[in-house]
């Protein structure tokens, strides 16, 4: 996927039941090249189809249906994933400190400066894209091991568990010739260019230790 393409720019979302605060953000975002949706509560937000992009959510603290911080939580359970720029009239430590807690990148107090605005967005898109990075390459390497063999998959969890060739070959019961076919295939369809590297992919896929 192409950013460069106007369809796979990053997007900012801002909730804000004040309208001239949707406005001046928009207006904000919009001067520094950067896509805009803008949400009076936060159940307009969750009816809107979001595009399949990197994204953060401005989020005002202090809304009609419910508290930002609330709302917050409620992303989490529903597994959506989007880094959070809180922003509020009547922020305070303790309310700070649980969105802080709770993962969000910056908490500002109105009025705030644009620049400190632009930076926290800048720096949540970027989490952002480092996030879906990693998911990517997550799901390329989950392709990778399904694509082995059963007896493949669990040599990865003997390797990976630092025993040696003969030792894996005595669990398994086959000969250590076999054991050393096995490994090798293992490392060319997992694309992995040395065992530090294989044992890495193991951590990302949650393959840990031999097989039980």
């Amino acid at each position: 996927m192409k950013e460069d393409d106007p369809k796979n720019q990053p997007v900012v979302f801002v909730i804000d039941d004040e309208a001239p605060q949707r406005d001046a953000l928009s207006s904000l975002f919009r001067s520094v090249g950067l896509q805009v949706e803008v949400f009076a509560s936060a159940a307009q937000f969750l009816a809107h189809k979001r595009s399949d992009v990197a994204s953060c959510l401005v989020l005002d603290v202090r809304l009609p249906d419910l508290s930002g911080l609330y709302f917050q939580a409620e992303l989490a359970k529903a597994n959506i994933h989007i880094p959070i720029v809180f922003m509020t009239g009547h922020g305070d430590i303790p309310m700070t400190v649980r969105a802080m807690k709770a993962g969000a990148v910056e908490f500002l107090t109105k009025p705030f400066r644009d620049q400190d605005m632009l930076d926290a967005v800048q720096a949540a898109i970027e989490q952002d894209r480092n996030r879906r990075k990693d998911a990517s390459d997550v799901s390329r390497l989950k392709l990778s091991f399904d694509s082995l063999t059963a007896r493949e998959q669990e040599i990865i969890g003997f390797v990976t568990s630092g025993l040696m060739n003969k030792q894996i070959a005595s669990e398994m019961g086959v000969s250590e010739v076999t054991v050393k076919v096995h490994r090798g295939s293992v490392m060319r369809k997992m694309g992995a260019t040395s065992f530090a590297e294989l044992v890495r992919m193991a951590e990302a896929l949650g393959v840990r230790g031999k097989p039980k």
